[in-house]
């Protein structure tokens, strides 16, 4: 029998905070989202967010084609300031088609920013996938996605005394001028070694929420554990949600069933539904909760 040599939790360099969540409950509206061609993927996403009323949200990036892609996959770090870094900037040649991805929409230093993972096909036929640079990435062609817009939160990088790093966190905003429908949402942001199925299920419950859909999910794990019984082995991670619900299990508590996709620091390439309760966060993870219930409550 193999033992499983993936740690379940790491040390960051800096001091944790004592709340391992930050979930801002909010309204959201789903709509499509057009994205014009020749554009820089960050202006894209921003013109339309903002078209909709939108100054944050989520949306996916399935079927898109990119005229030219700038991307990075996840690295050791090479000093004690982080647990893990970024790779060298890849630019592969020639048009490169999302297969399926997820994008934070929000904003950083005042300005608009998105946090997008994904998994590609580059013009050579290679599989690939990492984590895309917004100002360095531009549309091939015109392209509609699937979207939420975020009313009364929104997603704002800053700096993150635990990690080093500058990472999108959910805060209190004025309502969105957009007209709606809204539903019942939570942005949410996870911190490192809190476990993804256990803490969305607790905040469920917490809030008697017995049904809700993840409506956008960018982030890493400290690898990862399927529920098939497959490993992605390696620590330093970048994900994305595929597809994710929380029903009632067999005793009525929340379940989650999260899909993902995600790459390595060696480039492996993994795919699957996580095992509940074994995939702790490594460095952070973004989510819009969709929940069951009537906004405003």
């Amino acid at each position: 029998m193999t033992v499983s040599s993936l740690p379940r939790f790491v040390r960051q360099p800096g001091p944790p905070e004592t709340e391992r969540m930050v979930a801002i409950a909010a309204g959201g509206s789903r709509f499509d989202l057009k994205l014009d061609a020749g554009l820089p993927l960050l202006e894209a996403v921003h013109r339309g967010f903002t078209k909709e009323g939108f100054e944050s949200g989520a949306c996916d990036l399935d079927g898109v084609t990119l005229a030219r892609l700038s991307y990075c996959i996840p690295a050791l770090s090479k000093t004690p300031d982080h647990v893990a870094f970024y790779s060298d900037t890849y630019r592969p040649a020639g048009p490169t088609m999302i297969s399926r991805g997820t994008l934070t929409f929000g904003r950083r230093d005042a300005a608009p920013f998105f946090h997008a993972h994904a998994l590609w096909r580059e013009a050579d036929g290679k599989f690939m996938g990492g984590h895309i640079l917004p100002e360095q990435t531009f549309l091939a062609k015109p392209a509609t996605v699937r979207a939420i817009g975020l009313s009364g939160a929104l997603f704002d990088a800053g700096p993150d005394a635990e990690t080093g790093f500058k990472i999108f966190s959910p805060v209190i905003a004025p309502a969105a001028p957009a007209d709606g429908p809204f539903v019942s949402v939570f942005a949410i942001r996870l911190r490192p070694n809190s476990d993804f199925c256990g803490s969305l299920e607790k905040l469920c419950a917490d809030h008697g929420i017995s049904h809700a859909v993840l409506r956008g999910g960018v982030g890493s794990t400290i690898g990862v554990r399927f529920e098939d019984g497959r490993e992605a082995p390696n620590f330093a991670t970048e994900i994305f949600v595929r597809e994710g619900r929380i029903t009632p299990g067999a005793d009525g508590r929340p379940e989650a069933s999260v899909d993902v996709g995600l790459i390595d620091y060696q480039a492996q390439i993994f795919e699957g539904r996580f095992k509940r309760g074994d995939n702790p966060v490594l460095i952070t993870f973004e989510i819009i909760l969709e929940t069951d219930r009537p906004w405003p409550a």
